[in-house]
């Protein structure tokens, strides 16, 4: 991975993790201020609270590709010591899938007219899904080559007893 890609992974990281934890505190200053009145057909104060942990969920995947891209910059990827990062982002998009489940189950009354809304908002939960399996099956492409090096490792150390 180049150092142009490396920084610019990180330029959007940084900027995308301070923009969530702003909207964070936003949301979380009107949960505590009281300052906003429900006005609408949907409760706001759960809304707030599912999108607060939703968000906390993307921001736990942030830190854990920073974290992968940090080891892939000293080439140190293909370690077991990855798999905890890459376990934590498959948890978080699994966490985040629960959560769009809650505001789709949370909205589902207000839409008895349309049930449509409800079903494609429960789509978009099991594509959300989807993509922790992608990210489970690329675990298991990192689980091989990880055995894969430590292998050659092996077979390296035997060679140079020989030799």
């Amino acid at each position: 991975m180049g150092k142009l890609a490396v920084r610019a992974l990180r330029a959007v990281l940084v900027v995308v993790l301070a923009g969530t934890v702003f909207v964070q505190a936003l949301m979380l200053w009107a949960l505590i201020s009281g300052n906003d009145p429900e006005d609408g057909a949907l409760p706001l104060t759960p809304l707030r609270v599912i999108t607060i942990l939703g968000i906390g969920a993307a921001q736990v995947a942030m830190v854990c590709v920073w974290r992968l891209v940090a080891m892939v910059r000293r080439g140190t990827v293909f370690s077991h010591a990855a798999f905890r990062y890459v376990d934590a982002i498959i948890g978080a998009i699994v966490a985040a899938a629960l959560v769009w489940f809650a505001a789709t189950a949370l909205n589902a009354p207000g839409q008895r007219d349309d049930p449509g809304v409800t079903l494609m908002m429960g789509g978009v939960g099991l594509a959300i899904l989807g993509v922790a399996l992608i990210v489970l099956v690329l675990r298991t492409l990192l689980a091989q080559a990880v055995a894969r090096d430590v292998e050659a490792a092996e077979m390296q150390a035997e060679l140079d007893e020989v030799i």
